[in-house]
């Protein structure tokens, strides 16, 4: 299996300091600060990176596990929210909750939530952040 890389610079202090990131593809890339990761500032941060690789990863997954049991997905629509809190051990990620769309052909939406609610122990990122509170809400469209 292939490792994924990506790499980040920060120059000077946490409150004045800035820095950029890019992954090894190119795909993603941009500028980060204080104002960008705990306040409303342009650019990114490492918490909405995360946000959108889990939901990238939980929408492949879901894919395939439906597929898998003979579904036909047609779309998967998810969007991560990941909430950062300032706790007595410093900031923390808290939970995630998962916002996932689907149009799937032949499932009914019992079938559908039990495996959205499978996919979201399962896939490979939710995995490595067994920590975190998944708060799944998944809808069949």
């Amino acid at each position: 299996m292939p490792i994924r890389s990506a790499h980040a610079v920060w120059n000077g202090d946490l409150m004045t300091g800035n820095g950029t990131l890019k992954t090894e593809t190119g795909a993603a890339s941009g500028q980060y600060s204080f104002s960008t990761r705990f306040e409303n500032g342009t650019g990114t941060n490492p918490e909405e990176l995360l946000a959108a690789a889990h939901a990238a990863c939980y929408s492949m997954a879901l894919s395939a596990g439906l597929a898998k049991a003979g579904f036909k997905p047609v779309t998967i629509n998810t969007q991560d929210k990941l909430h950062l809190d300032k706790l007595e051990a410093g900031f923390t990620i808290t939970k995630i909750e998962i916002h996932c769309e689907a149009k799937v052909e032949g499932i009914d939406e019992a079938a559908f939530r039990k495996f959205a609610e499978d996919t979201k122990k399962a896939c490979p990122v939710s995995r490595a952040l067994s920590s975190v509170e998944f708060v799944l809400y998944a809808k069949l469209v």
